[in-house]
C-alpha cells in the first residue's frame, strides 16, 4: 500500500479486526491494572473513531458499486461525519 493506492475492502476489514483485537487487549490491560481507566477511555475513543471511519468507507464503496460508480472514489471522512454508526 506504499504506492498511494487506497486500501481494498479486505484490507479495511483486516484493519477492523486489528482494531477490535486492540480494543479487547485494552480491556484486559485495564482489568490487570496495566493502564488507568482514563488511559483506557482515551485509547478506546480513538479506536471507536477509527472503526467508524472504516465502516463508513466500506458503506461508501458498497453504495458506489450498487450505483455503478467507482468504489475507489470512496474516501475516509472526518470523525465528525462518521461517528455514531455503531450505536
Amino acid at each position: 500500500m506504499g504506492d498511494g493506492s487506497k486500501p481494498t475492502d479486505s484490507e479495511t476489514l483486516a484493519q477492523i479486526r486489528d482494531l477490535v483485537a486492540e480494543e479487547k487487549a485494552l480491556r484486559t490491560q485495564l482489568q490487570r491494572h496495566d493502564i488507568t481507566e482514563s488511559e483506557e477511555h482515551d485509547r478506546l475513543r480513538r479506536l471507536e473513531i477509527e472503526l467508524d471511519q472504516c465502516w463508513d468507507l466500506l458503506r461508501q464503496r458498497r453504495a458506489l458499486r450498487e450505483t455503478g460508480g467507482d468504489p475507489q472514489e470512496a474516501a475516509v471522512r472526518p470523525p465528525g461525519e462518521v461517528e455514531g454508526y455503531l450505536g
